[in-house]
């Protein structure tokens, strides 16, 4: 565990606002593997759809004595990604946390919902806003599919790849990060070629 927070921007969402701060009625060690799971959802999904994953880590500081605090974070590169696999991997990291809660018998509902990841669907719906797309929080604009719709998407292909997710979630809290091409060895997923240049 770090002693002091990481980075400012790690702790923010896309538009540079602090991530809201949710207690986690877990040990530390559940909820970090819990956030390893989340991470774990976003790489596995990202590289399963095409994604060069760059990296995924779990990060745990002590705020101030005898407190701790997770979170996490993964790169990749999404160039020329259909839109709606790039708004499923951004679902995926709470629901593949939800999952680990339901597998490991942790589930409770204040739990799942202390696993929501607004900053996540917020992510997706500007990305795609971006290009045209309409992703709407609560219902389906014309045109265009609901953040349900997109977690359904989600749900099915992180319960395919479950095997994948959990090996990479361990790991992940083992080692605290993983690059992409240790991450398509642990699980047998092809990690794209990253395009352009430094």
């Amino acid at each position: 565990m770090m002693a002091t927070a990481p980075a400012p921007e790690t702790l923010t969402d896309h538009t540079g606002r602090p991530r809201p701060s949710v207690d986690m009625p877990l040990t530390y060690e559940q909820a970090r593997l819990g956030m390893a799971f989340h991470e774990a959802g976003h790489a596995v999904l990202s590289m399963a759809y095409g994604m060069h994953v760059i990296t995924s880590e779990v990060m745990a500081w002590e705020p101030e004595p005898g407190r701790w605090a997770v979170t996490g974070k993964t790169a990749h590169q999404a160039q020329d990604t259909p839109a709606w696999r790039y708004a499923a991997q951004c679902a995926a990291g709470e629901l593949a946390q939800v999952g680990y809660l339901m597998a490991y018998g942790l589930w409770t509902p204040e739990r799942a919902a202390a696993c929501a990841a607004d900053h996540d669907r917020e992510l997706a719906i500007d990305v795609l806003g971006q290009f045209g797309y309409r992703l709407g929080r609560t219902r389906a604009p014309e045109g265009g599919k609901s953040w349900g719709m997109v977690q359904g998407m989600a749900r099915r292909k992180a319960g395919l790849l479950w095997r994948e997710i959990r090996t990479v979630a361990h790991a992940m809290d083992e080692r605290t990060a993983l690059t992409g091409d240790e991450i398509a060895a642990l699980t047998g997923l092809v990690n794209p070629p990253f395009k352009g240049g430094a």
